[in-house]
């Protein structure tokens, strides 16, 4: 029996390998832990108890480890400027894309109200190569 939970640690290890989910490790924890049970006894029962409720409660462990993984959240050069304060340098209205000029770049802008020329706007997001605006609220 030891060579079949080898074998079956073998696969779920695999199966981990090509995903990201984090469940069949706790499984191939428990199957190891089964492995091992099965040298000291025959008993099948017990040993596919062990692998089942071992790994069922080894899951939540994943929990407190991506609790734990911190993210980095630094905004890349495409998604720095949104919540930034631009300045209007064409026309905005609802019919035509005006134009923006934030962090020293120019973008074309849209907006759901008509803003004027060398008004000061909010970026609110990307869309594309455009960009949704608002006026700037003090």
């Amino acid at each position: 029996m030891v060579y079949t939970w080898f074998a079956i640690v073998i696969i779920l290890g695999l199966l981990e390998a090509f995903t990201t989910n984090l469940v069949s490790i706790w499984f191939v924890i428990s199957g190891i832990l089964a492995m091992f049970l099965s040298l000291v006894t025959d008993n099948i029962y017990i040993q596919i108890g062990l692998f089942v409720v071992g790994g069922i409660l080894l899951m939540p462990v994943s929990k407190v480890l991506y609790k734990k993984i911190k993210v980095n959240n630094t905004r890349t050069n495409f998604d720095r400027i949104i919540g930034m304060k631009g300045l209007v340098t064409e026309d905005i209205t609802k019919d035509n894309i005006g134009e923006v000029k934030v962090d020293g770049k120019r973008w074309s802008a849209y907006a759901d109200n008509n803003i004027k020329k060398g008004t000061f706007v909010q970026i609110l997001s990307i869309n594309s190569v455009k960009i949704k605006v608002k006026k700037w609220e003090d």
